[in-house]
């Protein structure tokens, strides 16, 4: 694939996606969007890849969001509806882990790059906000309905009725950032935490992902009930993997996991 706005390094089974557009904080106008949906296509498709971190180029910024430069110069707005903005907000169908390593300015649709990503990893100098309504736009591409599931109610709406630049280490506080590290680490521990992922079987990591997810729409009564059948559990206690970990328990040896 011939990219231009961002950069793919594959190391083992983990796909690290950096956003480039530096001279605009990694801000994002459709060409941008297109491209890293077809990056995220290619990373949920590929069976040997299991966990994706996306990082922005530079220490000053994670994604400023939708580049209104653009768009206020005539440029095209949009992003591509399967994916939703950076091909990542609305990408409801994968269920391997996204890691968000956030090494600056996370504005708009960058926090909600971040909020749809299952882990935050934020440096010192990370900071965070929907701003939207402050230039007449709302926070459409999931913001306003991840925030307040994953900080409460209160805490979003005190976010959300402001724009209010949060840092990372309030982040940390208000629940939806993981960890904060240095300036300058945060890809390096984002590895870290995919590291420690990757030790563990990918159908598991799958299976656990979707049960969470779609138990969170549900009641606890039906959860429980339907998680068996979710694809990815099925999936799981078909694999080989399933065999091979009690297997590698009973034998007191590392597990040698085939990802099927």
């Amino acid at each position: 694939m011939n990219l231009r706005f961002s950069k793919v390094e594959r190391k083992g089974p983990l796909t690290v996606v950096t956003m480039s557009r530096p001279e605009v904080y990694n801000a994002l106008h459709i060409d941008a969007d297109i491209e890293l949906n077809n990056v995220f296509d290619d990373f949920s498709n590929d069976p040997e890849q299991w966990v994706a971190i996306i990082t922005g180029a530079g220490e000053r910024a994670f994604c400023a969001g939708n580049d209104l430069k653009w768009q206020a110069t005539g440029g095209k707005r949009g992003w591509d509806d399967k994916g939703g903005f950076a091909g990542l907000t609305s990408r409801f169908d994968c269920d391997k882990p996204f890691i968000a390593a956030v090494n600056g300015v996370a504005m708009g649709g960058g926090f909600e790059m971040a909020l749809a990503c299952d882990l935050i990893i934020a440096s010192e100098n990370a900071t965070f906000a929907l701003p939207e309504p402050r230039v007449g736009l709302a926070a459409l591409s999931g913001g306003l309905l991840r925030l307040p599931q994953q900080i409460g109610v209160k805490r979003a709406m005190g976010m959300i009725l402001t724009g209010r630049h949060v840092s990372a280490r309030e982040g940390f506080q208000l629940g939806f950032v993981n960890e904060v590290v240095p300036r300058g680490e945060a890809l390096a521990a984002a590895e870290r935490w995919a590291e420690t992922i990757c030790k563990n079987s990918p159908m598991s990591i799958r299976a656990s992902k979707q049960t969470t997810q779609r138990g969170l729409g549900v009641s606890l009564e039906q959860a429980m009930t339907e998680q068996r059948d979710y694809l990815a559990v099925k999936a799981m206690m078909e694999s080989q993997d399933y065999i091979e970990g009690p297997k590698a328990f009973a034998q007191k040896r590392p597990p040698k996991w085939l990802g099927r």
